[in-house]
């Protein structure tokens, strides 16, 4: 049985995020308590708001080392996602390095708005349990202002004027930068494969 930690960085999609998880009948503990993260069997990373926000919170509560050494399976989601690159050009903060590259604005395009909001496909680069029965057709759901690079680590990839990072990989750690808990059926085949790896 998986025993959830959702790291609270004060993100707004906290609740339903949760909420999707208890529909998959999984217990999840909303905490920042570092004992309970490395007892978890699995670490999701959420976040709404600004990196610099969110990085000055984890390292407010002496999260992001412990974060760095976590062995269990960890989801960054949109912001949590974006941490795990080199820096984000939003706040032009430091983040965690685990993934290269520098998170940037999305540019203005004429006719595709910033926030980029909505449904989109995902074009699947490298074969991931992750994404395990994911086909074409399936559509998740963005809200953000900032993406990251595409690199040897991207799992897949959307494209909203250019190509950026949709799903990556380091090792243990996942990130994606849509949202898992507003994309329907397929957020939900998306964390209940999360919950699956060991």
């Amino acid at each position: 049985m998986s025993k959830l930690a959702i790291i609270d960085s004060g993100g707004a999609n906290i609740a339903s995020l949760r909420y999707a998880v208890e529909r998959l009948g999984i217990d999840a503990v909303l905490t920042t308590d570092i004992n309970v993260i490395r007892n978890a069997t699995h670490v999701i990373l959420p976040g709404v708001g600004s990196a610099a926000d969110c990085m000055s919170r984890l390292q407010r509560a002496d999260l992001v080392e412990p974060i760095l050494k976590l062995q269990q399976p960890f989801l960054g989601v949109c912001v949590g996602m974006q941490l795990l690159f080199d820096s984000s050009e939003e706040g032009n903060v430091d983040c965690f390095g685990l993934l290269p590259g520098r998170v940037q604005r999305i540019p203005d395009r004429k006719g595709l708005p910033v926030p980029h909001m909505g449904w989109n496909t995902l074009e699947v680069k490298q074969s991931t349990p992750l994404l395990n029965n994911f086909t074409v057709e399936d559509y998740v759901y963005y809200v953000h202002s900032f993406c990251a690079p595409v690199s040897n680590e991207t799992l897949a990839t959307t494209s909203y004027g250019a190509p950026f990072s949709a799903v990556v990989q380091h090792n243990n750690i996942f990130g994606v930068q849509f949202h898992p808990e507003r994309s329907a059926k397929v957020g939900a085949k998306l964390l209940m494969n999360f919950l699956k790896l060991s």
